[in-house]
């Protein structure tokens, strides 16, 4: 088999794993705005917290240190131990719940019924103001994540490269997981909307509030779980980036790349995020990887929100959105 084929492939997998990445994150976005009509901005930085706190509860740091030891005079930083990584994420999935009761009881309580573009500037504010109390939290600088996560390219017959017909295959062992990970909370968040009472509930939410008010389902309550499942989301999708390129503030810019996934696989479909996550990944590896060296390189950072772009203009509801038709 011909080596520029085999690098072919190779990129192509790749690409795959990294489409997936790009899910985790857009998966939040789904959620949110499935439920409540609410493009969340805030995502990026719910991971990005997220990470932080994992980060900050695993060190056993003291929260706000920075400001309590500008205020007092003292030097404590830490509690001097060490938290096991299962324990660390189980009391962050408990900080990402209360934050979710935060942003619907103190924001999104007071914004029922205003226009979406108001809701949007909401979730605006919301990602900055989460992101300066990260930083107070837990201060700037950058930190490694680990979580016991494999790391390095370790996948393989020969224990360094995946061989086959004598070419070596170079995939990581984080993307694998990740996909593995992924593919999990994709069947899990399915079966949960299909056949819960709590999902049938969601549904019934994202179809109609005034019908599923009706029938006596709380709205408040079901804000609440869909922020709490976002907020999961984006631990995720955190421990992934975070175990990857570190826990720093870049890691909310991750969001950005979630959009063209969105407008790929449509804003209201689960399924579709990791469809449109998958084509992305894909596609923006093979175009770098065979259009690339022909006009400089460096594609991976517009080819995404160039096809997101045609996507717009011919199909704007996305491969698995609902397509809106109004009558006059």
């Amino acid at each position: 088999m011909p080596e520029q084929l085999i690098f072919a492939m190779e990129v192509t997998l790749n690409g795959l794993m990294t489409g997936v990445m790009y899910s985790l994150v857009a998966l939040g976005f789904v959620l949110i705005f499935k439920a409540s009509g609410i493009f969340n901005y805030a995502q990026g930085v719910m991971a990005l917290f997220a990470a932080m706190t994992l980060v900050g509860i695993q060190e056993g740091r003291v929260p706000f240190s920075h400001l309590i030891n500008a205020i007092f005079g003292t030097e404590i930083y830490d509690f001097g131990w060490d938290v096991p990584a299962l324990l660390a994420i189980l009391l962050t999935v408990l900080v990402m719940v209360g934050f979710a009761f935060f942003v619907q009881k103190v924001i999104f309580k007071h914004l029922v019924g205003q226009e979406p573009i108001i809701l949007f500037m909401a979730t605006i504010g919301l990602a900055y103001f989460l992101e300066g109390v990260a930083d107070l939290m837990w201060g700037s600088e950058i930190r490694t994540l680990d979580v016991g996560l494999p790391q390095g390219i370790n996948l393989a017959i020969d224990e360094t490269t995946f061989n086959w017909f004598g070419y070596g295959f170079f995939i990581d062992n984080l993307d694998i997981v990740a996909t593995v990970v992924a593919a999990v909370l994709v069947a899990g968040l399915v079966a949960f909307a299909q056949y819960t009472k709590q999902g049938r509930a969601m549904r019934a939410v994202a179809d109609d509030h005034q019908a599923a008010l009706s029938v006596g389902i709380s709205l408040n309550f079901v804000w609440i779980l869909v922020w709490s499942l976002a907020g999961f989301v984006a631990l995720v999708a955190g421990i992934m980036w975070g175990a990857k390129s570190g826990v720093q503030f870049s890691l909310s810019l991750i969001a950005l790349k979630a959009l063209p996934v969105l407008m790929l696989g449509g804003f209201t479909s689960i399924p579709g995020a990791i469809v449109g996550g998958l084509i992305i990944g894909v596609g923006e590896a093979l175009f770098e990887f065979s259009v690339g060296p022909l006009i400089g390189g460096a594609t991976e950072n517009w080819f995404a929100y160039v096809l997101a772009l045609l996507f717009l203009v011919f199909r704007p509801q996305g491969l698995f959105g609902e397509k809106i038709i109004e009558r006059v």
